[in-house]
């Protein structure tokens, strides 16, 4: 009997989707309405533990921090950030899950509402793959377009946005015992924050059960990688030792995105084993600047409405 694809995507109930490789979750995708914004947790490392959470360990105010999101402080000065006005993300559709032996896909449409007016004030293509690596890492590679209703929109100066990522408390440098390193080689968020740098990584503990099942640690990490194609390359990033790293894409300046030339950004995620390792981190960002970018069309496939395709 042949075995399934390797890396699969599962629709569950409750407004759910599980990426899972080798019939293991690796992370799962919430869109409820129930939420200002969809987002992914967990974020599984290779010991088999979340290296995201939910919220900052020491602060309420900061409960939409939501593991791994997308946002945006400043879209035509409406907060889209925090969960303090009415403004919202919702899934309004998906366009394609694809399994795969290598990997998988999920292609969705991301609609942003300033919580008045029924009509989004832009739509974001929004295209999940995951991938396993040989080393049992894997990366979440996650390309968005933003398409406005208007002929044009602005993406105002801001820190806060477009991918955030919150790690485990045990990771964070502050809470925990985690470090962070850029690609420059510096640590530290005094070294790091708002310079520029192609990645950042947040490594630290996880706690596990050995093989006595005794209760021990080893370090897990994620890697996050911006794209030479995207805007302000190399981002200058807001990262923090209390346990949050950004892409601070609008810094210095804000990006108008239109109808004819939407805004496309892409960012990539590594889940790895141990420290992060440069010269490997620096192959990861080469093999996939070279990736094709990618896009939703109508399916010429049968029983099959839209699919992903590369872009032109």
């Amino acid at each position: 009997m042949p075995l399934p694809t390797r890396c699969e995507v599962v629709p569950l109930p409750g407004d759910q989707v599980s990426f899972r490789i080798d019939g293991r979750e690796v992370t799962r995708w919430h869109f409820g309405e129930e939420y200002k914004r969809p987002f992914f947790f967990p974020i599984i490392g290779p010991a088999g533990e979340t290296l995201t959470r939910i919220g900052h360990p020491g602060a309420s105010n900061h409960d939409h921090h939501r593991s791994v999101w997308f946002a945006h402080h400043k879209l035509l000065g409406i907060d889209f950030w925090s969960e303090n006005t009415d403004a919202f993300i919702r899934q309004k559709m998906w366009f394609e899950y694809r399994d795969g032996e290598h990997e998988s896909s999920m292609a969705v449409q991301l609609d942003w509402h300033d919580g008045h007016d029924p009509q989004p004030l832009v739509e974001q293509e929004f295209i999940a793959t995951v991938r396993p690596l040989d080393d049992g890492s894997w990366t979440l590679d996650l390309q968005s377009t933003f398409r406005p209703h208007a002929e044009q929109l602005e993406f105002q100066q801001t820190n806060y946005g477009f991918l955030a990522v919150r790690v485990a408390k045990t990771i964070s440098t502050h809470f925990g015992d985690g470090t962070i390193t850029g690609a420059s080689g510096e640590t530290g968020e005094e070294n790091l924050f708002g310079k520029e740098n192609h990645w950042i990584d947040y490594s630290g503990p996880v706690a596990v059960r050995n093989e006595e099942d005794k209760r021990t640690s080893v370090v897990n990490g994620i890697t996050y990688f911006d794209h030479p194609s995207n805007p302000n390359y190399p981002a200058k990033w807001h990262i923090r030792e209390d346990g949050w790293m950004g892409a601070s894409t609008c810094r210095d300046e804000g990006l108008v995105s239109t109808r004819l030339k939407p805004l496309r950004l892409r960012y990539l995620l590594h889940i790895h084993d141990g420290k992060v390792n440069e010269n490997l981190t620096e192959q990861i960002a080469s093999d996939w600047k070279d990736l094709p970018k990618q896009t939703v069309s109508k399916s010429t496939k049968k029983h099959q409405q839209f699919e992903i395709v590369n872009a032109k």
